[in-house]
């Protein structure tokens, strides 16, 4: 038997969940493939819980309702305090959530579609919405659906809970104790850029003030060296302890030879105008103008006369790869302002070329089930959670998280 699949991208996806509190999916039934007749709707949707309609109109809304009761064809009122309408455009970081007017109310049990009072999905078993008279729910239509009422899907999902421990892990590891990190040890040791004028490969660590940038180039220098080091400035202050553009060179081995690999710390990101490191000089960071130990001055970016500046870098000068640095514990508390930090720079090192990773920190302190066992990183609810935030802001949404065989929203057999 064939697989329905899902109509929602993954931010799609994305935006929906949050809605809810660690939940899933699991898609009950599609109209273009099991038909807008109502009871198609009803022989697949009755008697499964919580539920919730998914709408998508030409206008590129999707919007519906969410119920917490069954629907059983009563043909009564029911009251579910926890029931709501939402929609999700692409103009809206946040959906719209709309709860009912008195707290109370929550959907019409009929043997129709879904039917919240003002908002009647399936009408007279067609592709339509008819918005009625009343005030169970209030809102705007052109904020709820863009005044558009004609359906090109319909899909109805069960929302399940799911507890603090995933099923499976998102990402699959191996955990060999002492074997797996000599493993990756090595692996950076022999690792060899594949131009031949680039000995070691540049990664430049971007993010907030107190993300851990520095802290986490500690961290690595420490493991090479074999015990607890600390060159780079780090702490907890609330502004940027770093100053400088600092390139840090990590030995290894019995001989101390220098890894293929120099991670270059910045002054941290911070919200307000002349605060923090200025967007300008990621330009010149990634093109290699910057050198070492150039003080930045947040209210102006470098010029090209500074005597730090490199008026013409070679490919061994460049930053070869891009690490946005977030703290596991505030990823939720990122103002729009630093977000739109994030989105101008992302839109910088896309232009150059250069890839962009994501690098998450301080997870014990975020997750007691991870500061419990390291190796719960990936079965970890919350973590995940995060990793959905933190992928929103290099463009590589969640779907690329999963590897093949893993599973997005849980689907039927048509």
């Amino acid at each position: 038997m064939s697989v329905v699949g899902s109509s929602l991208s993954g931010e799609q996806e994305r935006k929906l969940l949050s809605l809810f509190n660690n939940v899933r999916l699991h898609l009950l039934y599609k109209a273009s493939v099991h038909g807008y007749m109502h009871q198609a709707f009803h022989n697949r949707c009755d008697g499964q819980g919580p539920t919730i309609l998914v709408a998508y109109n030409k206008t590129g809304f999707i919007f519906g309702g969410y119920i917490s009761k069954d629907y059983a064809g009563s043909r009564i009122e029911i009251h579910d305090d926890q029931a709501f309408l939402y929609s999700i455009t692409n103009q809206r970081d946040k959906p719209l959530c709309v709860f009912s007017s008195n707290g109370r109310y929550g959907f019409i049990d009929g043997d129709y579609g879904l039917n919240v009072g003002v908002l009647w999905f399936l009408n007279n078993n067609t592709a339509t919405v008819q918005q009625l008279p009343g005030n169970s729910y209030i809102f705007e239509p052109e904020e709820m659906h863009g005044n558009d009422l004609q359906l090109t899907e319909c899909e109805v999902y069960r929302v399940e809970q799911r507890g603090d421990i995933l099923e499976k892990p998102w990402r699959n590891i191996n955990w060999e104790g002492f074997s797996t990190k000599q493993r990756l040890m090595d692996y950076i040791q022999n690792y060899k850029p594949e131009v031949n004028s680039v000995v070691q490969a540049r990664v430049l660590l971007v993010g907030p003030v107190g993300a851990g940038k520095s802290s986490f180039f500690n961290s690595i220098n420490s493991v090479f060296k074999g015990h607890v080091t600390g060159p780079a400035n780090s702490g907890s202050a609330g502004t940027s302890l770093t100053t400088q553009f600092r390139t840090y060179n990590i030995k290894a081995g019995q001989d101390r030879s220098a890894l293929p690999l120099v991670l270059c710390d910045t002054m941290g990101l911070e919200e307000g105008l002349g605060a923090g490191l200025d967007i300008d000089d990621i330009t010149s960071v990634l093109k290699g103008h910057i050198q070492d130990r150039y003080q930045f001055n947040p209210s102006t970016s470098i010029q090209s006369d500074s005597s730090f500046f490199c008026k013409s870098p070679s490919l061994k000068d460049r930053i070869h790869c891009v690490v946005y640095v977030l703290d596991a514990c505030k990823i939720s508390l990122i103002s729009a302002k630093m977000v739109d930090k994030f989105t101008a720079i992302r839109k910088i090192v896309n232009k150059q070329g250069v890839p962009l990773l994501v690098l998450l920190t301080k997870v014990d302190e975020a997750c007691p089930l991870v500061k419990e066992d390291l190796t719960n990183i990936y079965i970890s609810h919350y973590i995940e959670k995060m990793i959905r935030e933190m992928l929103r802001y290099t463009d590589d949404y969640f779907d690329d998280l999963y590897q093949a065989g893993d599973q997005r929203p849980e689907t039927p057999d048509s």
